[in-house]
């Protein structure tokens, strides 16, 4: 394969394994980022574990211009989006610049594909705009709703995904539903590595095992869970990864086509779940102390994962060990270091 495949915050947490699988099936990839919550070292992760450096330019998916530019000069055939801003708690706290980096940055980037005519669109959706469950497993047609600014900026891009879908014929769109990505590639050489404080349970949980910072923060432990804790679906982020490539290959066999699928394992874990489990791979005690509840979480959510089956001939396949072993390794590397 030689087509280019241009990856949105392809430096980031799940932008980075998009572009090590991307890769390794043998795309030539161009990673668009502002850098705002990663690091230029990751492309020589990257090209220390596939033996390519992705292609890179940085910059911003609300500027035109600059996207209009990229376009031109060359040949992409399709666009992988994650460059978007991701922490529940954050968004209710800066609602607008939610707004302006997923909305506004998901319109520029699809206008300036129209103009270019690439028609070919996978885009990080959430499991967040299921709102709060009304059953469980949750299948995509659940009814959809947000009780928190990200997860309303996803309702509006998947909103207007389908709008455009259904006013121009050509496109070629996934809509991907992601349920919460952990872990870390198993070299160790790319993770999660949020700027400041995490927003995300476990690269907080790898950082207290590290001593970087002293306690966890468990928000809530009276929710209608079996311990009291919140239940989420962890998927581990390369096989989230691979379910992007298949997402593209079957958007690229298509001739028209909107897919929405979840990306989970259809298994949910509690928050004290993933602390014990981060304990027996590390080694290391995880202190926490309980908290309030967060405004905008919910007590329980996971996945039906027979639609992607079905649709992708994709599945999870790694379970909380690995999830919880390769985030170590990748955390313990990181402090290895940094001194």
């Amino acid at each position: 394969m030689s087509e280019t495949i241009l990856v949105t915050g392809g430096t980031g947490f799940i932008g980075s394994h998009a572009t090590v699988v991307l890769q390794q099936a043998g795309y030539r990839v161009l990673i668009l980022d502002n850098l705002c919550n990663s690091a230029i070292s990751v492309l020589d992760a990257i090209a220390e574990i596939t033996g390519q450096r992705p292609d890179f330019v940085q910059g911003d998916v609300r500027d035109r211009q600059a996207l209009d530019a990229l376009f031109r000069s060359r040949a992409i055939s399709a666009v992988l989006h994650f460059a978007g801003l991701k922490a529940v708690g954050e968004s209710t706290q800066k609602p607008l610049d939610y707004y302006d980096n997923n909305v506004h940055g998901s319109t520029t980037l699809l206008a300036a594909m129209r103009q270019a005519g690439v028609r070919t669109f996978v885009f990080s959706s959430s499991a967040t705009v299921y709102g709060d469950p009304q059953k469980l497993p949750l299948t995509e047609d659940h009814p959809r709703s947000a009780t928190n600014p990200y997860g309303h900026t996803k309702l509006v891009v998947e909103d207007m995904l389908e709008n455009l879908y259904r006013s121009e014929p050509g496109w070629r769109i996934a809509r991907l539903r992601y349920f919460n990505p952990v872990g870390a590639h198993p070299s160790g050489l790319i993770g999660e590595a949020p700027q400041g404080v995490p927003n995300n349970l476990m690269p907080y949980v790898a950082q207290v095992a590290t001593g970087r910072r002293p306690r966890l923060q468990v928000y809530g432990n009276d929710y209608d869970t079996p311990d009291g804790t919140g239940v989420r679906d962890y998927i581990h982020v390369m096989d989230l990864a691979l379910g992007h490539v298949a997402a593209l290959r079957r958007c690229q066999q298509a001739g028209q086509e909107m897919l929405t699928v979840n990306l989970g394992t259809g298994v949910g874990y509690s928050v004290l779940d993933m602390v014990k489990a981060f304990e027996q791979a590390s080694g290391k005690a995880v202190a926490y102390d309980i908290a309030p509840r967060r405004p905008g979480d919910i007590a329980a959510c996971w996945a039906d994962t027979e639609l992607a089956f079905q649709t992708l001939g994709w599945r999870a396949t790694k379970d909380i060990r690995e999830m919880c072993e390769d985030a170590w390794r990748w955390e313990a590397m990181q402090a290895a270091r940094a001194g």
